[in-house]
């Protein structure tokens, strides 16, 4: 694996600077997760499947083709790990988060996986696997994501829920009317995008039609939707009496999952991306200043034909 131009010294230094922030503030945040939420088995579970991956096959093979998958089957040991170490009686939104992020895990990993397959590498990672450190954090971020994003069914499904004899109320209903609309949201919008990628014409191209010319993001969008829902069913729990008010902590769920898609991990590196392909085509500066980020709007900008990006190679 010979790279045309080796990193200089400069940007070594840097990664491991970052990887040791990377790698550190994962641990610390998942340690605070286990002291004050009581939920030290599942970010050991979390860090333990992640870990193993990285050691297994990442870092040998210095290849995230297995990344996507191992947070899908993470999120998966966790959900597994709830409703199997708690022997109780289950209410119906106790299944009902357990089996809408069983829904949302495997829709999504398939997605990513098969999208990985297809490009044969997530350029994301290109930087990240020149050192160690920085690639291993990057694993311990998903590690703290999958814990902090299962919150919601982590929490519910660790009490006993006084709906189990009550049935659903109205909040609980509302909570999963939002969630369904989340999630088809979001596999609408990636389901448009794999169509135009999967056309070669379109290959030097940028999406600004259906769920696309309504929001930069509606992916992000539908996500971070589905996940407040789960909150939402969660604090409905903690209205009813089951557990106390520390079911509320559900809400870091959603907001840990906008933090990273809105600053971290999502619309930064996808924006910096686009920027360097499209920046100069005055169409696309046009769609970025009239299409809002996230939140939909049906009516902007992105309502004209996918742009020629600008050829300078």
């Amino acid at each position: 694996m010979s790279d045309a131009k080796a990193p200089s010294a400069e940007t070594i230094a840097k990664l491991y600077k970052r990887g040791s922030v990377t790698c550190s503030a994962p641990l610390i945040l998942l340690w605070c997760v286990s002291e004050f939420l009581g939920l030290g088995l599942y970010a050991k579970v979390a860090l333990g499947v992640q870990v193993f991956v990285f050691v297994a096959h990442g870092q040998p093979n210095h290849s995230e083709k297995f990344y996507d998958l191992s947070g899908s089957f993470t999120h998966l040991a966790l959900v597994l790990t709830c409703l199997l170490s708690e022997q109780r009686e289950r209410s119906g939104r106790q299944l009902f988060v357990a089996v809408a992020s069983v829904m949302w895990m495997t829709r999504l990993g398939t997605f990513l996986y098969s999208r990985i397959l297809r490009d044969g590498k997530d350029e994301r990672f290109d930087k990240l696997k020149l050192v160690w450190l920085s690639f291993l954090g990057a694993w311990l971020i998903q590690a703290l994501w999958v814990t902090l994003i299962q919150l919601p069914v982590v929490l519910l499904n660790t009490v006993a829920d006084p709906a189990t004899a009550t049935g659903l109320g109205a909040l609980d209903c509302a909570g999963m009317a939002l969630w369904f609309f989340g999630f088809l949201f979001e596999a609408a919008a990636d389901s448009e995008k794999l169509a135009f990628r999967s056309v070669p014409d379109n290959r030097h191209k940028f999406l600004t039609t259906g769920l696309w010319g309504a929001s930069r993001h509606p992916n992000y969008f539908g996500e971070i939707v589905m996940w407040s829902a789960l909150a939402l069913v969660c604090s409905s729990a903690a209205l009813d009496g089951a557990g106390g008010a520390w079911l509320h902590a559900g809400w870091i769920s959603p907001a840990f999952s906008a933090l990273l898609l809105l600053k971290v991990s999502g619309v930064p590196m996808v924006e910096k991306a686009g920027e360097k392909k499209w920046g100069a085509d005055p169409k696309y500066r046009a769609y970025m200043a009239s299409t809002p980020c996230i939140v939909p709007f049906f009516g902007s900008v992105g309502t004209v034909a996918p742009q020629q990006a600008d050829k300078k190679k």
